[in-house]
């Protein structure tokens, strides 16, 4: 039935143009109860019991036209025009589709945004901007379990801090440093003061209260304070960008100017007195206890990470310009990548090797070669992000890691497999569909909704998690509150 739509389209226009009002309106009649017959129908059994009798009045309405208007030439060119028309205007859509979905990911939904609003007025009306109640010897005892987490989302904070200490065997040991801006400080305070995790110790820093961390010794910094970097990000935003295609839009996303991006490069400046700290993104979810991990001999490496290069595309000449002569003396193309988001960082082989020195002369490079400012705002020795000058400082130096320990792809790949995941000690949202946004992917909402620590409402943020709950359970039909946490 498709099939004669098209037909009777590009009859109808041949008819259109020869001034043939009967064969036309005939066409075009049938055309739209065609069309009406299959409506959102995408195989034979799903048609209705009339769409039989719409075929057989099409193939008539059909052979009427051919008998008065079929002309080979004519007809080629007609379908020639249409498929152009179609292929331009499906181009289109998928242009306008990746530029929508970027603009959704970069939105934070309205449940999200009042939480941490209401936290923070909390936070200063109710005195709890005077309480501190993280063990401070625990900070920076190395013989402890350490996390790193840098983040301006407090509710995906929680649930890697939640879902990490539910599987820990021993909770008093592990110590969770969290670093956020300055417009979240206040709020992530306050929900770990009034949510601590059963044992473990959560300290909270403003990325702002590092005063070494400023444009004079850290060469990323000034490129982040550029304009002209400033705008090449936020322009993604313009409908204009569209031009740019899908594949080089994900990369201009804001949240990349956020110094929090790339703090992950200071560790040892961060935590001088620890030997060894477990980093994780925001976007993750703990499902085993990790406390095997400090246990894992790195061989002398500095980066403990699970490779992804089971595919092609995960490999070095995927993220960074191997036609540019510094990249290509340097490094092999077909070296396989890793993935950031649950890395294990052996602290002192990083001052050893002066890790943070290598990160910031590969930034330094990228942005001048010879005296000749030309690379890193033009993006010409790697893509956008922090993986790729990831994948540049610990070239030869990431030990793998079993693929067990982090499962990747839950923000974009709705084709994963199932048991691999619930299989995995880690599971990882990245990509554009975060469990937290409407865009989420619903069979796997639930890894991480479960989490999120409904039951433990107080004072002003009552009616905050109350319309967060709504929010969540309206994404996702699978959604689940079994989970039992330990009360204030």
């Amino acid at each position: 039935m498709k099939d004669q739509i098209i037909m009777a389209v590009a009859y109808a226009n041949i008819a259109k143009s020869k001034n043939d009002s009967v064969v036309y309106n005939s066409l075009m009649k049938h055309s739209k109860l065609s069309q009406d017959a299959i409506g959102e129908a995408s195989s034979d059994a799903e048609l209705p019991s009339s769409a039989l009798n719409r075929a057989k009045a099409m193939g008539r309405a059909l052979s009427v036209a051919k008998d008065k208007l079929y002309d080979c030439h004519t007809m080629e060119r007609k379908l020639r025009a249409m498929l152009q028309s179609t292929e331009d205007n499906v181009n289109g859509l998928k242009k306008k589709s990746a530029f929508l979905i970027q603009l959704a990911a970069k939105t934070v939904p309205k449940p999200l945004h009042c939480l941490p609003l209401q936290l923070a007025s909390d936070y200063f009306l109710l005195g709890y901007h005077n309480r501190e109640a993280v063990n401070t010897e625990k900070l920076e005892d190395p013989s402890l379990y350490h996390y790193a987490i840098f983040s301006d989302n407090v509710l995906a904070t929680s649930v890697v801090v939640n879902s990490t200490v539910l599987h820990a065997k021993e909770p008093n040991k592990h110590v969770f440093h969290v670093v956020t801006d300055k417009l979240n400080y206040a709020a992530m305070k306050m929900w770990f003061l009034v949510n601590p995790p059963a044992g473990a110790a959560v300290q909270v820093e403003n990325i702002d209260d590092f005063k070494w961390l400023n444009s004079s010794s850290c060469s990323v910094l000034r490129q982040l304070e550029s304009a002209r970097l400033q705008e090449y990000y936020f322009k993604a935003d313009h409908p204009s960008s569209l031009s740019m295609g899908s594949d080089h839009l994900k990369y201009r996303n804001p949240k990349y100017l956020s110094l929090l991006n790339h703090l992950r490069f200071y560790l040892p400046d961060v935590y001088p007195k620890l030997d060894k700290i477990l980093f994780l993104d925001d976007d993750i979810v703990v499902q085993k206890d990790l406390t095997p991990l400090w246990s894992i001999d790195l061989q002398g490496m500095v980066n403990g990470a699970v490779e992804t290069c089971k595919e092609s595309f995960h490999r070095y000449d995927k993220y960074l310009n191997f036609s540019n002569p510094i990249i290509s003396a340097n490094f092999d193309p077909n070296a396989c990548g890793w993935a950031f988001g649950m890395n294990m960082f052996d602290l002192k082989e990083w001052r050893k090797r002066n890790m943070t020195g290598i990160y910031h002369k590969w930034q330094d490079e990228n942005v001048t070669d010879g005296g000749t400012v030309l690379q890193n705002e033009d993006r010409t020795l790697w893509k956008l992000g922090t993986l790729p000058p990831g994948l540049i400082t610990f070239y030869n130096l990431t030990h793998p890691l079993d693929r067990g320990w982090h499962s990747l792809g839950l923000g974009y790949d709705p084709a994963l497999n199932q048991t691999a995941i619930e299989n995995a000690a880690v599971i990882h949202y990245n990509g554009n569909y975060k469990p937290w946004l409407d865009l989420a992917i619903s069979k796997y909402k639930n890894y991480w909704s479960k989490y999120v620590m409904y039951d433990n409402l107080i004072f002003g943020f009552v009616t905050s998690m109350s319309k967060l709950r709504l929010f969540l359970h309206t994404q996702s039909h699978t959604h689940s509150l079994t989970q039992k946490y330990i009360p204030l």
